[in-house]
Protein backbone atom coordinates (compact mmCIF):
# COMPACT_ATOMS: atom_id res chain seq x y z
CA UNK A 1 0.00 0.00 0.00
CA UNK A 2 2.97 2.37 0.74
CA UNK A 3 4.41 1.59 -2.39
CA UNK A 4 0.60 2.49 -4.23
CA UNK A 5 1.01 5.58 -2.31
CA UNK A 6 4.13 6.21 -4.15
CA UNK A 7 3.14 6.06 -7.55
CA UNK A 8 5.11 7.31 -9.63
CA UNK A 9 1.90 9.02 -11.49
CA UNK A 10 -0.28 10.25 -9.40
CA UNK A 11 0.68 9.56 -5.70
CA UNK A 12 -1.79 8.95 -3.28
CA UNK A 13 -3.81 12.11 -4.38
CA UNK A 14 -6.41 10.62 -7.08
CA UNK A 15 -7.19 7.62 -5.01
CA UNK A 16 -7.75 9.50 -2.19
CA UNK A 17 -10.07 12.05 -4.11
CA UNK A 18 -12.09 9.34 -5.89
CA UNK A 19 -12.70 7.85 -2.44
CA UNK A 20 -13.94 11.11 -0.76
CA UNK A 21 -15.95 11.51 -4.28
CA UNK A 22 -17.40 8.24 -4.42
CA UNK A 23 -18.63 8.37 -0.40
CA UNK A 24 -20.19 11.87 -1.50
CA UNK A 25 -22.41 10.45 -3.51
CA UNK A 26 -22.99 7.15 -1.97
CA UNK A 27 -23.41 8.50 2.02
CA UNK A 28 -21.54 11.37 2.70
CA UNK A 29 -23.25 13.60 1.30
CA UNK A 30 -26.47 13.19 3.39
CA UNK A 31 -24.23 14.01 6.37
CA UNK A 32 -22.93 17.41 5.01
CA UNK A 33 -24.94 20.56 5.95
CA UNK A 34 -25.58 23.82 4.18
CA UNK A 35 -25.18 23.94 0.18
CA UNK A 36 -23.27 20.87 0.29
CA UNK A 37 -26.20 18.30 0.70
CA UNK A 38 -26.79 16.16 -1.57
CA UNK A 39 -29.02 13.03 -1.63
CA UNK A 40 -27.28 9.88 -1.72
CA UNK A 41 -27.98 6.61 -4.49
CA UNK A 42 -27.66 3.09 -4.28
CA UNK A 43 -24.27 1.10 -5.10
CA UNK A 44 -25.87 -0.07 -8.14
CA UNK A 45 -26.76 3.64 -9.65
CA UNK A 46 -23.34 4.73 -8.56
CA UNK A 47 -21.28 1.49 -10.38
CA UNK A 48 -23.40 1.94 -13.20
CA UNK A 49 -22.91 5.49 -13.92
CA UNK A 50 -19.27 5.01 -12.98
CA UNK A 51 -19.08 2.46 -16.16
CA UNK A 52 -21.29 3.80 -18.40
CA UNK A 53 -21.96 7.50 -17.98
CA UNK A 54 -20.58 9.82 -20.22
CA UNK A 55 -19.20 11.47 -17.27
CA UNK A 56 -17.66 8.18 -16.29
CA UNK A 57 -14.50 6.30 -16.47
CA UNK A 58 -14.69 5.12 -19.85
CA UNK A 59 -16.61 8.36 -21.09
CA UNK A 60 -15.73 11.48 -22.81
CA UNK A 61 -12.76 12.34 -21.09
CA UNK A 62 -11.67 8.52 -21.75
CA UNK A 63 -11.97 8.94 -25.33
CA UNK A 64 -10.26 11.73 -25.96
CA UNK A 65 -7.66 10.05 -24.40
CA UNK A 66 -7.53 7.16 -27.13
CA UNK A 67 -9.07 9.23 -30.27
CA UNK A 68 -6.77 11.83 -30.28
CA UNK A 69 -3.89 12.05 -27.19
CA UNK A 70 -2.49 8.73 -27.63
CA UNK A 71 -1.51 9.76 -31.64
CA UNK A 72 0.09 12.97 -30.56
CA UNK A 73 2.17 11.40 -27.96
CA UNK A 74 2.75 8.95 -30.62
CA UNK A 75 3.75 11.78 -32.96
CA UNK A 76 6.02 13.14 -30.16
CA UNK A 77 7.96 9.65 -29.91
CA UNK A 78 8.35 9.69 -33.66
CA UNK A 79 9.91 12.99 -33.62
CA UNK A 80 12.39 11.87 -30.67
CA UNK A 81 13.50 9.05 -32.33
CA UNK A 82 13.71 10.50 -35.69
CA UNK A 83 16.41 13.27 -33.90
CA UNK A 84 14.36 16.57 -34.38
CA UNK A 85 14.91 16.81 -30.77
CA UNK A 86 18.77 16.90 -31.50
CA UNK A 87 17.74 19.59 -34.06
CA UNK A 88 16.01 21.82 -31.42
CA UNK A 89 19.15 21.94 -29.09
CA UNK A 90 21.23 22.94 -31.84
CA UNK A 91 18.88 25.35 -33.35
CA UNK A 92 18.44 27.00 -30.10
CA UNK A 93 22.63 27.10 -29.64
CA UNK A 94 22.31 29.07 -32.99
CA UNK A 95 20.17 31.52 -31.74
CA UNK A 96 20.32 32.11 -28.26
CA UNK A 97 23.80 31.25 -27.43
CA UNK A 98 25.20 34.05 -28.44
CA UNK A 99 23.69 36.60 -25.72
CA UNK A 100 24.84 37.42 -22.53
CA UNK A 101 24.02 33.95 -19.79
CA UNK A 102 23.45 32.47 -23.58
CA UNK A 103 23.18 29.00 -22.13
CA UNK A 104 20.04 29.83 -20.08
CA UNK A 105 18.33 31.21 -23.43
CA UNK A 106 18.99 28.12 -25.38
CA UNK A 107 16.97 26.46 -22.67
CA UNK A 108 14.65 28.96 -22.80
CA UNK A 109 14.56 28.01 -26.59
CA UNK A 110 14.93 24.90 -26.74
CA UNK A 111 12.19 24.17 -24.14
CA UNK A 112 10.03 26.23 -26.40
CA UNK A 113 10.45 24.18 -29.85
CA UNK A 114 10.25 20.98 -27.45
CA UNK A 115 7.10 21.62 -26.49
CA UNK A 116 5.40 22.19 -30.04
CA UNK A 117 6.75 18.27 -30.25
CA UNK A 118 5.75 17.30 -26.71
CA UNK A 119 3.10 18.37 -24.35
CA UNK A 120 4.17 16.93 -21.09
CA UNK A 121 6.44 19.40 -19.02
CA UNK A 122 8.62 16.52 -17.03
CA UNK A 123 9.72 15.14 -20.68
CA UNK A 124 10.66 17.91 -21.63
CA UNK A 125 12.37 18.65 -18.84
CA UNK A 126 14.27 14.94 -18.77
CA UNK A 127 15.19 15.74 -22.78
CA UNK A 128 16.17 19.24 -22.87
CA UNK A 129 17.55 19.09 -19.29
CA UNK A 130 20.49 16.91 -19.17
CA UNK A 131 22.20 19.36 -21.79
CA UNK A 132 21.13 23.16 -20.82
CA UNK A 133 21.47 22.53 -17.20
CA UNK A 134 25.06 21.81 -17.09
CA UNK A 135 25.46 24.64 -20.15
CA UNK A 136 23.87 27.05 -17.40
CA UNK A 137 25.82 26.17 -14.07
CA UNK A 138 28.73 26.10 -16.62
CA UNK A 139 27.73 29.64 -17.64
CA UNK A 140 28.02 31.09 -14.03
CA UNK A 141 24.11 30.44 -13.24
CA UNK A 142 23.16 29.45 -9.60
CA UNK A 143 22.25 25.51 -9.50
CA UNK A 144 18.85 26.11 -8.39
CA UNK A 145 18.22 28.88 -10.68
CA UNK A 146 19.15 26.54 -13.52
CA UNK A 147 16.98 23.92 -12.05
CA UNK A 148 13.86 26.33 -12.29
CA UNK A 149 14.65 28.02 -15.51
CA UNK A 150 14.55 24.64 -17.00
CA UNK A 151 11.21 23.78 -15.38
CA UNK A 152 9.15 26.82 -15.86
CA UNK A 153 10.34 26.96 -19.34
CA UNK A 154 9.41 22.97 -19.90
CA UNK A 155 6.12 24.00 -17.90
CA UNK A 156 5.58 25.91 -21.55
CA UNK A 157 5.17 22.95 -23.03
CA UNK A 158 1.55 22.30 -22.12
CA UNK A 159 0.51 25.78 -23.77
CA UNK A 160 3.07 25.47 -26.81
CA UNK A 161 1.03 24.55 -30.17
CA UNK A 162 0.71 22.79 -31.54
CA UNK A 163 1.18 19.54 -29.72
CA UNK A 164 -0.31 21.24 -26.50
CA UNK A 165 -1.03 19.35 -23.58
CA UNK A 166 -3.58 16.69 -22.89
CA UNK A 167 -5.81 19.03 -21.47
CA UNK A 168 -6.36 21.02 -24.61
CA UNK A 169 -7.67 17.83 -25.80
CA UNK A 170 -10.05 17.94 -22.87
CA UNK A 171 -11.02 21.69 -23.36
CA UNK A 172 -12.04 20.32 -27.04
CA UNK A 173 -15.20 18.42 -25.68
CA UNK A 174 -15.78 21.10 -23.18
CA UNK A 175 -15.90 23.74 -25.46
CA UNK A 176 -17.37 22.74 -28.69
CA UNK A 177 -14.26 24.18 -30.42
CA UNK A 178 -12.02 22.64 -33.02
CA UNK A 179 -8.43 21.68 -31.54
CA UNK A 180 -7.19 23.97 -34.46
CA UNK A 181 -9.02 27.04 -33.51
CA UNK A 182 -7.47 26.40 -29.50
CA UNK A 183 -3.91 26.09 -31.07
CA UNK A 184 -4.35 29.60 -33.27
CA UNK A 185 -5.53 31.46 -30.19
CA UNK A 186 -2.48 30.16 -28.00
CA UNK A 187 0.05 31.21 -30.09
CA UNK A 188 0.58 34.58 -28.86
CA UNK A 189 -0.23 33.91 -25.06
CA UNK A 190 2.81 30.86 -25.50
CA UNK A 191 5.31 33.36 -26.80
CA UNK A 192 4.37 35.81 -24.48
CA UNK A 193 4.70 33.00 -21.49
CA UNK A 194 8.66 32.19 -23.12
CA UNK A 195 9.80 35.85 -23.14
CA UNK A 196 8.55 36.40 -19.60
CA UNK A 197 10.82 33.70 -18.30
CA UNK A 198 13.64 35.27 -20.79
CA UNK A 199 13.39 38.52 -19.38
CA UNK A 200 14.24 37.12 -15.98
CA UNK A 201 17.35 35.10 -17.53
CA UNK A 202 18.36 38.54 -18.39
CA UNK A 203 18.28 40.31 -15.43
CA UNK A 204 19.70 37.56 -13.21
CA UNK A 205 22.95 37.48 -15.89
CA UNK A 206 23.17 41.09 -15.30
CA UNK A 207 22.41 41.24 -11.66
CA UNK A 208 25.36 38.51 -11.13
CA UNK A 209 27.79 39.85 -14.09
CA UNK A 210 27.28 36.08 -15.93
CA UNK A 211 28.83 36.42 -19.57
CA UNK A 212 28.73 34.27 -22.57
CA UNK A 213 29.49 30.90 -22.43
CA UNK A 214 32.18 30.52 -25.42
CA UNK A 215 31.56 26.28 -25.39
CA UNK A 216 28.00 26.16 -26.84
CA UNK A 217 29.42 24.74 -29.91
CA UNK A 218 26.87 23.68 -32.61
CA UNK A 219 26.61 20.06 -33.91
CA UNK A 220 26.23 20.91 -37.49
CA UNK A 221 25.53 17.18 -37.73
CA UNK A 222 22.44 17.06 -35.36
CA UNK A 223 21.37 20.16 -36.85
CA UNK A 224 21.27 19.17 -40.79
CA UNK A 225 20.40 15.30 -39.92
CA UNK A 226 17.72 16.20 -38.05
CA UNK A 227 16.08 19.41 -39.48
CA UNK A 228 14.05 18.07 -42.14
CA UNK A 229 12.57 15.36 -40.22
CA UNK A 230 11.48 18.32 -37.81
CA UNK A 231 10.11 21.26 -39.77
CA UNK A 232 8.34 19.23 -42.49
CA UNK A 233 6.20 16.79 -40.61
CA UNK A 234 4.91 19.65 -37.71
CA UNK A 235 4.55 22.14 -40.95
CA UNK A 236 2.14 19.67 -42.33
CA UNK A 237 0.01 19.11 -39.25
CA UNK A 238 0.12 22.48 -37.95
CA UNK A 239 -1.60 23.29 -41.43
CA UNK A 240 -3.91 20.60 -41.26
CA UNK A 241 -5.49 21.50 -37.99
CA UNK A 242 -5.31 25.14 -39.07
CA UNK A 243 -7.69 23.80 -42.17
CA UNK A 244 -10.06 22.16 -40.12
CA UNK A 245 -9.14 18.46 -40.16
CA UNK A 246 -9.55 16.22 -37.34
CA UNK A 247 -6.30 16.13 -34.57
CA UNK A 248 -6.40 12.03 -35.18
CA UNK A 249 -6.47 12.35 -38.90
CA UNK A 250 -3.58 15.12 -38.68
CA UNK A 251 -1.44 13.03 -36.29
CA UNK A 252 -1.54 9.71 -38.76
CA UNK A 253 -0.79 12.49 -41.60
CA UNK A 254 2.26 14.03 -39.89
CA UNK A 255 3.60 10.51 -38.86
CA UNK A 256 3.32 9.27 -42.09
CA UNK A 257 5.10 12.41 -43.49
CA UNK A 258 7.79 12.09 -40.67
CA UNK A 259 8.36 8.69 -41.93
CA UNK A 260 8.67 9.00 -45.57
CA UNK A 261 10.99 12.55 -45.27
CA UNK A 262 13.38 10.49 -43.32
CA UNK A 263 14.86 8.55 -45.55
CA UNK A 264 15.90 11.20 -47.61
CA UNK A 265 17.71 11.92 -43.85
CA UNK A 266 20.68 10.31 -42.32
CA UNK A 267 18.34 9.51 -39.22
CA UNK A 268 16.25 7.14 -41.33
CA UNK A 269 13.26 5.62 -39.78
CA UNK A 270 13.89 1.88 -40.06
CA UNK A 271 11.56 -0.81 -39.06
CA UNK A 272 13.01 -1.42 -35.87
CA UNK A 273 12.99 2.54 -34.92
CA UNK A 274 9.37 2.71 -35.53
CA UNK A 275 8.50 0.14 -33.77
CA UNK A 276 10.85 2.14 -30.96
CA UNK A 277 8.77 5.08 -31.38
CA UNK A 278 5.47 3.30 -30.83
CA UNK A 279 6.76 1.13 -27.77
CA UNK A 280 8.00 4.95 -26.47
CA UNK A 281 4.49 6.77 -27.63
CA UNK A 282 2.26 4.34 -25.88
CA UNK A 283 4.26 4.20 -23.01
CA UNK A 284 3.62 7.41 -22.58
CA UNK A 285 -0.49 7.75 -23.75
CA UNK A 286 -1.06 5.12 -21.37
CA UNK A 287 0.18 6.66 -17.58
CA UNK A 288 -2.17 9.82 -19.47
CA UNK A 289 -4.81 7.26 -20.73
CA UNK A 290 -4.83 5.90 -16.43
CA UNK A 291 -4.58 9.33 -15.00
CA UNK A 292 -7.98 10.40 -17.41
CA UNK A 293 -9.68 7.41 -16.13
CA UNK A 294 -9.32 7.88 -12.91
CA UNK A 295 -10.14 11.43 -13.39
CA UNK A 296 -13.63 9.88 -14.62
CA UNK A 297 -14.82 8.54 -11.36
CA UNK A 298 -14.02 12.11 -9.99
CA UNK A 299 -15.92 13.87 -13.10
CA UNK A 300 -19.09 11.70 -12.76
CA UNK A 301 -19.43 12.11 -8.68
CA UNK A 302 -19.39 15.74 -9.29
CA UNK A 303 -21.53 15.72 -12.01
CA UNK A 304 -24.14 13.35 -10.59
CA UNK A 305 -24.44 15.60 -7.19
CA UNK A 306 -24.56 18.72 -8.43
CA UNK A 307 -21.81 19.60 -7.10
CA UNK A 308 -20.17 21.83 -9.80
CA UNK A 309 -23.83 24.00 -10.05
CA UNK A 310 -23.00 24.52 -6.04
CA UNK A 311 -19.30 25.17 -6.40
CA UNK A 312 -20.38 28.06 -9.45
CA UNK A 313 -22.97 29.60 -6.65
CA UNK A 314 -19.67 29.89 -4.21
CA UNK A 315 -17.92 31.50 -6.78
CA UNK A 316 -20.25 33.96 -7.67
CA UNK A 317 -21.69 34.70 -4.17
CA UNK A 318 -18.15 34.85 -2.65
CA UNK A 319 -16.59 37.19 -5.01
CA UNK A 320 -19.52 39.47 -4.90
CA UNK A 321 -19.84 39.83 -8.73
CA UNK A 322 -16.12 41.09 -9.18
CA UNK A 323 -13.96 39.08 -11.67
CA UNK A 324 -10.82 40.26 -10.18
CA UNK A 325 -11.97 37.99 -6.86
CA UNK A 326 -13.12 35.65 -8.78
CA UNK A 327 -9.76 35.28 -10.55
CA UNK A 328 -7.77 34.92 -6.88
CA UNK A 329 -10.52 32.40 -5.50
CA UNK A 330 -9.69 30.00 -9.07
CA UNK A 331 -5.77 30.40 -9.07
CA UNK A 332 -5.80 29.68 -5.22
CA UNK A 333 -7.99 26.70 -5.87
CA UNK A 334 -5.44 26.09 -8.50
CA UNK A 335 -2.38 26.20 -6.31
CA UNK A 336 -4.31 23.88 -3.70
CA UNK A 337 -5.09 21.52 -6.18
CA UNK A 338 -1.51 21.68 -7.85
CA UNK A 339 0.27 20.50 -4.56
CA UNK A 340 -1.17 17.33 -5.22
CA UNK A 341 -2.50 16.84 -8.65
CA UNK A 342 -1.26 16.58 -11.83
CA UNK A 343 -1.88 19.24 -14.76
CA UNK A 344 -4.53 17.72 -16.54
CA UNK A 345 -6.38 16.31 -13.59
CA UNK A 346 -6.07 19.61 -11.43
CA UNK A 347 -7.28 21.24 -14.53
CA UNK A 348 -10.35 18.96 -15.22
CA UNK A 349 -11.13 19.31 -11.80
CA UNK A 350 -11.37 22.83 -11.86
CA UNK A 351 -12.77 22.97 -14.86
CA UNK A 352 -15.62 21.33 -14.29
CA UNK A 353 -16.36 23.34 -10.70
CA UNK A 354 -15.32 26.69 -12.01
CA UNK A 355 -15.45 27.25 -15.32
CA UNK A 356 -19.23 27.98 -15.37
CA UNK A 357 -19.37 30.77 -12.93
CA UNK A 358 -16.45 32.25 -14.79
CA UNK A 359 -17.59 31.96 -17.67
CA UNK A 360 -21.06 33.89 -16.46
CA UNK A 361 -19.28 36.61 -14.92
CA UNK A 362 -17.41 37.35 -18.08
CA UNK A 363 -20.72 37.45 -19.59
CA UNK A 364 -21.68 39.91 -17.31
CA UNK A 365 -19.60 42.48 -17.81
CA UNK A 366 -21.20 42.31 -21.59
CA UNK A 367 -24.89 42.42 -19.78
CA UNK A 368 -23.71 45.53 -17.97
CA UNK A 369 -23.10 47.15 -21.50
CA UNK A 370 -26.14 46.50 -22.96
CA UNK A 371 -27.90 47.99 -19.82
CA UNK A 372 -26.14 51.20 -19.54
CA UNK A 373 -26.95 51.39 -23.30
CA UNK A 374 -30.78 50.16 -22.41
CA UNK A 375 -32.69 46.98 -23.91
CA UNK A 376 -35.36 47.75 -26.13
CA UNK A 377 -36.38 44.79 -26.98
CA UNK A 378 -39.53 44.10 -24.67
CA UNK A 379 -38.85 40.46 -24.20
CA UNK A 380 -35.67 40.79 -23.33
CA UNK A 381 -36.49 43.49 -21.32
CA UNK A 382 -39.16 42.04 -19.47
CA UNK A 383 -36.67 39.01 -18.07
CA UNK A 384 -35.07 41.98 -15.69
CA UNK A 385 -38.59 42.16 -14.11
CA UNK A 386 -38.04 39.13 -11.79
CA UNK A 387 -35.22 40.69 -10.57
CA UNK A 388 -35.23 42.60 -7.49
CA UNK A 389 -33.53 45.43 -7.92
CA UNK A 390 -34.83 49.48 -7.94
CA UNK A 391 -33.31 50.01 -11.17
CA UNK A 392 -35.02 47.49 -13.27
CA UNK A 393 -37.52 50.10 -14.85
CA UNK A 394 -34.39 51.76 -16.29
CA UNK A 395 -33.75 48.88 -18.44
CA UNK A 396 -35.15 49.90 -21.47
CA UNK A 397 -33.89 52.94 -21.41
CA UNK A 398 -30.53 52.78 -20.30
CA UNK A 399 -28.40 53.46 -16.31
CA UNK A 400 -24.91 54.60 -15.09
CA UNK A 401 -22.80 51.74 -15.15
CA UNK A 402 -22.83 51.59 -11.42
CA UNK A 403 -26.51 51.13 -11.37
CA UNK A 404 -26.26 48.11 -14.19
CA UNK A 405 -23.43 46.87 -12.13
CA UNK A 406 -25.86 46.40 -9.07
CA UNK A 407 -28.90 45.33 -11.17
CA UNK A 408 -26.82 42.48 -12.36
CA UNK A 409 -25.35 41.55 -8.77
CA UNK A 410 -28.78 41.26 -7.44
CA UNK A 411 -29.40 38.71 -10.59
CA UNK A 412 -29.99 34.82 -8.81
CA UNK A 413 -28.11 32.48 -10.02
CA UNK A 414 -30.60 30.85 -11.86
CA UNK A 415 -32.40 33.67 -13.20
CA UNK A 416 -28.74 34.94 -14.60
CA UNK A 417 -27.92 31.55 -16.36
CA UNK A 418 -31.28 32.15 -18.62
CA UNK A 419 -30.51 36.06 -19.06
CA UNK A 420 -27.07 35.67 -20.03
CA UNK A 421 -27.72 33.41 -23.51
CA UNK A 422 -30.92 35.99 -24.05
CA UNK A 423 -28.36 38.63 -24.27
CA UNK A 424 -25.21 37.97 -25.08
CA UNK A 425 -24.98 36.47 -29.12
CA UNK A 426 -24.04 32.17 -29.27
CA UNK A 427 -20.64 32.60 -31.13
CA UNK A 428 -19.64 35.37 -27.97
CA UNK A 429 -20.74 33.11 -25.32
CA UNK A 430 -18.61 30.51 -26.77
CA UNK A 431 -15.92 32.29 -26.84
CA UNK A 432 -16.33 33.30 -23.10
CA UNK A 433 -16.71 29.73 -22.29
CA UNK A 434 -12.99 29.47 -24.06
CA UNK A 435 -11.35 32.26 -22.35
CA UNK A 436 -12.76 30.88 -19.11
CA UNK A 437 -11.06 27.55 -20.00
CA UNK A 438 -7.89 29.05 -20.79
CA UNK A 439 -7.80 30.48 -17.84
CA UNK A 440 -7.98 27.22 -16.13
CA UNK A 441 -5.91 25.36 -18.00
CA UNK A 442 -3.30 27.79 -17.64
CA UNK A 443 -3.50 28.35 -13.59
CA UNK A 444 -3.54 24.83 -13.33
CA UNK A 445 0.06 24.77 -15.16
CA UNK A 446 1.58 25.48 -11.72
CA UNK A 447 0.68 22.28 -10.81
CA UNK A 448 4.41 21.24 -12.26
CA UNK A 449 6.40 23.83 -10.33
CA UNK A 450 4.40 23.82 -7.25
CA UNK A 451 6.14 22.59 -4.06
CA UNK A 452 5.60 20.66 -2.53
CA UNK A 453 4.62 18.45 -5.76
CA UNK A 454 6.34 19.92 -8.62
CA UNK A 455 7.57 16.88 -11.19
CA UNK A 456 8.96 19.35 -13.57
CA UNK A 457 10.83 21.06 -11.18
CA UNK A 458 11.74 17.79 -9.17
CA UNK A 459 13.11 16.07 -12.33
CA UNK A 460 15.33 19.43 -13.06
CA UNK A 461 16.63 19.49 -9.38
CA UNK A 462 17.48 16.19 -9.90
CA UNK A 463 20.17 16.84 -12.82
CA UNK A 464 21.28 20.30 -11.62
CA UNK A 465 22.28 18.19 -7.97
CA UNK A 466 20.32 21.03 -6.56
CA UNK A 467 17.39 21.37 -3.23
CA UNK A 468 14.13 19.91 -4.68
CA UNK A 469 12.15 21.77 -2.73
CA UNK A 470 13.76 25.30 -3.07
CA UNK A 471 14.32 24.70 -6.87
CA UNK A 472 10.39 24.27 -6.82
CA UNK A 473 9.87 27.94 -5.47
CA UNK A 474 12.43 29.47 -7.55
CA UNK A 475 10.56 27.68 -10.55
CA UNK A 476 7.03 29.18 -9.03
CA UNK A 477 8.83 32.65 -9.13
CA UNK A 478 10.37 32.31 -12.58
CA UNK A 479 6.87 30.78 -13.89
CA UNK A 480 5.06 33.90 -13.16
CA UNK A 481 3.57 34.13 -16.17
CA UNK A 482 0.94 31.78 -15.86
CA UNK A 483 -0.64 34.44 -13.35
CA UNK A 484 0.10 37.54 -15.23
CA UNK A 485 -1.58 36.53 -18.61
CA UNK A 486 -5.10 34.79 -17.84
CA UNK A 487 -5.28 38.06 -16.85
CA UNK A 488 -4.76 39.06 -19.94
CA UNK A 489 -7.30 36.62 -20.98
CA UNK A 490 -10.20 37.76 -18.94
CA UNK A 491 -9.48 42.06 -19.02
CA UNK A 492 -8.14 42.10 -22.98
CA UNK A 493 -9.44 40.94 -26.22
CA UNK A 494 -6.66 38.67 -26.75
CA UNK A 495 -8.81 35.62 -27.19
CA UNK A 496 -11.62 36.41 -29.67
CA UNK A 497 -9.86 39.76 -30.80
CA UNK A 498 -9.09 41.02 -33.91
CA UNK A 499 -5.36 39.98 -35.61
CA UNK A 500 -4.57 43.74 -35.24
CA UNK A 501 -5.97 43.55 -31.30
CA UNK A 502 -4.14 40.44 -30.24
CA UNK A 503 -0.88 42.09 -31.61
CA UNK A 504 -1.75 44.89 -29.83
CA UNK A 505 -1.93 43.73 -26.10
CA UNK A 506 0.74 41.04 -26.41
CA UNK A 507 3.58 43.72 -27.88
CA UNK A 508 2.76 45.92 -25.03
CA UNK A 509 2.17 43.22 -22.23
CA UNK A 510 5.47 42.57 -23.00
CA UNK A 511 6.93 45.88 -21.25
CA UNK A 512 4.44 45.07 -18.43
CA UNK A 513 5.60 41.93 -17.63
CA UNK A 514 9.44 42.71 -18.21
CA UNK A 515 8.66 45.81 -15.71
CA UNK A 516 7.14 42.91 -13.15
CA UNK A 517 10.28 40.92 -13.54
CA UNK A 518 12.28 43.67 -12.60
CA UNK A 519 10.23 44.57 -9.38
CA UNK A 520 10.48 40.74 -8.67
CA UNK A 521 14.57 40.67 -9.15
CA UNK A 522 14.61 44.37 -7.63
CA UNK A 523 17.08 44.48 -10.51
CA UNK A 524 16.69 45.61 -14.47
CA UNK A 525 20.00 46.40 -16.30
CA UNK A 526 21.51 47.68 -13.01
CA UNK A 527 19.94 47.76 -9.17
CA UNK A 528 16.92 49.57 -8.99
CA UNK A 529 16.69 52.59 -5.98
CA UNK A 530 13.57 52.57 -4.16
CA UNK A 531 11.71 55.29 -5.40
CA UNK A 532 11.59 53.83 -8.88
CA UNK A 533 9.47 51.24 -7.83
CA UNK A 534 6.01 53.08 -7.54
CA UNK A 535 7.09 54.63 -11.24
CA UNK A 536 7.87 51.05 -12.83
CA UNK A 537 4.52 50.04 -11.34
CA UNK A 538 2.52 52.30 -12.79
CA UNK A 539 4.09 52.08 -16.02
CA UNK A 540 3.56 48.18 -15.77
CA UNK A 541 -0.02 49.25 -15.38
CA UNK A 542 -0.44 51.33 -18.09
CA UNK A 543 1.10 48.86 -20.37
CA UNK A 544 -2.04 46.55 -19.49
CA UNK A 545 -4.51 49.21 -19.94
CA UNK A 546 -6.50 47.09 -23.02
CA UNK A 547 -6.03 49.05 -26.39
CA UNK A 548 -5.94 52.37 -25.39
CA UNK A 549 -3.01 53.59 -27.18
CA UNK A 550 -1.31 56.93 -25.71
CA UNK A 551 -1.52 54.87 -22.64
CA UNK A 552 0.55 51.96 -23.78
CA UNK A 553 3.01 54.24 -25.57
CA UNK A 554 3.62 56.19 -22.43
CA UNK A 555 4.00 53.32 -19.78
CA UNK A 556 6.00 51.69 -22.19
CA UNK A 557 8.56 54.58 -22.58
CA UNK A 558 8.90 55.11 -18.87
CA UNK A 559 9.80 51.50 -18.74
CA UNK A 560 12.60 51.70 -21.31
CA UNK A 561 13.90 54.68 -19.78
CA UNK A 562 14.37 52.79 -16.44
CA UNK A 563 16.46 49.97 -18.24
CA UNK A 564 18.83 53.22 -19.90
CA UNK A 565 19.02 55.00 -16.57
CA UNK A 566 19.33 51.39 -14.45
CA UNK A 567 22.16 50.41 -17.37
CA UNK A 568 24.19 53.59 -17.19
CA UNK A 569 24.02 52.76 -12.92
CA UNK A 570 25.27 49.34 -13.58
CA UNK A 571 28.39 50.64 -15.51
CA UNK A 572 29.26 53.00 -13.13
CA UNK A 573 29.31 50.11 -10.42
CA UNK A 574 31.70 47.90 -12.71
Amino acid sequence: MDRLCRGRLTGCIIPVLIIVAMSYILFLGEWLPGTFRAASLPLSDVLFRSMYNDEGMFGIITTISSANIALFMIFGAFLVTSGASDFVIEFAKIVAGRFRGGSAFVAVFASALTGTISGSAVANTASTGVITIPLMKANGFRAMFAAGVEASASTGGQIMPPIMGAGAFVMVSYTGISYGTIVLYSIVPAILYFLSIAFIVRVEAMKHGIGIEQSNIVDRHKLTAGALNFLLPLGVMTYMLVSGWTPSYAACVAIATLIVTSWFTPNRMTPAKICEALALGMKTSIMTAVLLVAVGLVNNAVTTSGLANTFALMIAQWSQGSLIFALLLIAVASLVLGMGLPVTAAYIVLAILSAPALSGMLADGLVVEQLVAGISDPAKAAMFMLVDSPHVAKVPSGMTAAEAQQLVSAMPFELAVVIRPAIVDAATMTTLLLTAHLIIFWLSQDSNVTPPVCLAAFTAAGIAGSPPMATGFQAWKIAKGLYIIPLLFAYTPMIGGSLWEVIHVGFFSLFGIYAFTTLIQRYSEGPIPIWMYPVILSAAATTFWPLHLVANIAGAAVIVTVVVVTARAGRRLL
